[in-house]
C-alpha cells in the first residue's frame, strides 16, 4: 500500500509540473521571426489581380 501511495504523489508531481509548463509555453509569445513567415506565406497564398 506504501508504493501505491508514492507512485500516485510521484504521479501528481509529474501532473502538475506538466501543467506548469503547458501554461507556461502558452503565455509565451509567437516569435518575430515566424510571425514574419507566416506572414510572408499568406502573401503567397494571396490570389493577385483576380477579379472576385
Amino acid at each position: 500500500m506504501a508504493q501505491s501511495g508514492m507512485n500516485g504523489k510521484r504521479e501528481s508531481v509529474i501532473d502538475e509540473n506538466l501543467k506548469r509548463v503547458y501554461e507556461e509555453a502558452l503565455e509565451e509569445g509567437v516569435p518575430d521571426r515566424f510571425r514574419d513567415l507566416l506572414d510572408a506565406l499568406k502573401k503567397q497564398d494571396a490570389p493577385t489581380g483576380q477579379a472576385k
